[in-house]
């Protein structure tokens, strides 16, 4: 990590542990219901930095068609949703990087788009509680260095590589999570050559730029202060998490195809690192990623930096071969 990131992230970890309480927060967050809550150590919630909805999550973008898409290169990793019966759509991490979060209606099914770059943990989200839907935004802080998310209409915060409320009326409530995937957009362009892609929203952003230049390469995670993984797993090598359990993806390119625990995961290349260049487009390959069931089925799964599954899942399952 740049020297520079690091000393921003001493700084904000020193600054958030003397504020990291609901009583400072309060002002900002007068809607939420701080005394129902699923957290134990307040000092676990930081500040990334920008405010409440100081990076802005999307409603209702627009979409293109798939042959009209001239500016995304084909290894430049999109989050791939196709639910059955409706028109494949692809989420550029282009766009994501500077948005986090894209609030969508698929068909008759509403849809949560997240991505956290300190994580790389890219899940889509039914955003249907108990039949009512919720409209997320950023809320600026950080858990484990995983975007912590918020409900327009509550203002509860919800732990995004979760899908669960920790703080509010919804603390304990889970998001239903759709089966999506992060491929390279040439692979998503082949197989759906009559698909939609998401087109670039009306922001004043870099989209195409990585703002987390060689972070993947580093060997801690930003404002990060858990725990490493066990097994001599570099922090922020991805893995491919299904349920509780993690498989490395060093050893998912080498094997090409693995089927374990009830399902079978393949790799391919194809797909840049966005985490790595300073032009997403330019990044070192890291390759796309399938999970299915024995049905052949498309699953639910995350594709997240080892850190992230160890903080979030201290009793998970390394699935490491041996």
């Amino acid at each position: 990590m740049p020297h520079r990131l690091i000393a921003t992230a001493a700084a904000l970890l020193v600054s958030a542990s003397a504020w990291a309480e609901p009583e400072f927060w309060k002002y900002e967050w007068p809607r939420t219901d701080f005394t129902t809550t699923s957290i134990e150590n307040w000092s676990e919630i930081i500040s990334g930095g920008p405010p409440k909805d100081g990076i802005p999550a999307l409603n209702d973008p627009s979409f293109i068609a798939v042959p009209k898409e001239t500016r995304i290169a084909p290894r430049e990793p999109v989050i791939t949703l196709e639910l059955d019966g409706e028109t494949p759509r692809a989420y550029p991490i282009r766009y994501l990087t500077w948005h986090e979060i894209v609030n969508d209606q698929v068909g008759g099914t509403p849809v949560a788009v997240t991505f956290c770059p300190l994580c790389n943990s890219a899940i889509v989200f039914d955003r249907r509680v108990d039949g009512d839907v919720r409209t997320f935004g950023v809320s600026g802080k950080l858990r484990h260095s995983d975007m912590v998310m918020f409900d327009r209409e509550t203002e509860s915060w919800w732990q995004q590589a979760l899908g669960e409320g920790i703080v509010g009326v919804h603390t304990g409530d889970r998001l239903t999570t759709l089966p999506a995937w992060m491929e390279g957009w040439a692979e998503f362009k082949a197989r759906n050559p009559d698909g939609l892609v998401m087109d670039e929203p009306r922001w004043p952003r870099q989209y195409g730029r990585n703002p987390y230049v060689q972070y993947d390469g580093s060997q801690r995670p930003f404002l990060f202060s858990g725990e490493m993984p066990p097994h001599d797993i570099p922090a922020l090598e991805r893995v491919v998490r299904v349920g509780e359990r993690a498989w490395p993806m060093t050893r998912l390119a080498e094997a090409g195809e693995i089927t374990e625990a009830g399902v079978t995961i393949t790799w391919s290349e194809g797909q840049a690192s966005a985490l790595d260049s300073g032009l997403i487009a330019q990044g070192r390959e890291v390759g796309n990623i399938r999970v299915r069931d024995a049905g052949g089925n498309d699953i639910p799964h995350d594709l997240m930096f080892a850190f992230a599954f160890h903080a979030f899942w201290p009793e998970g399952v390394w699935m490491l071969g041996k």
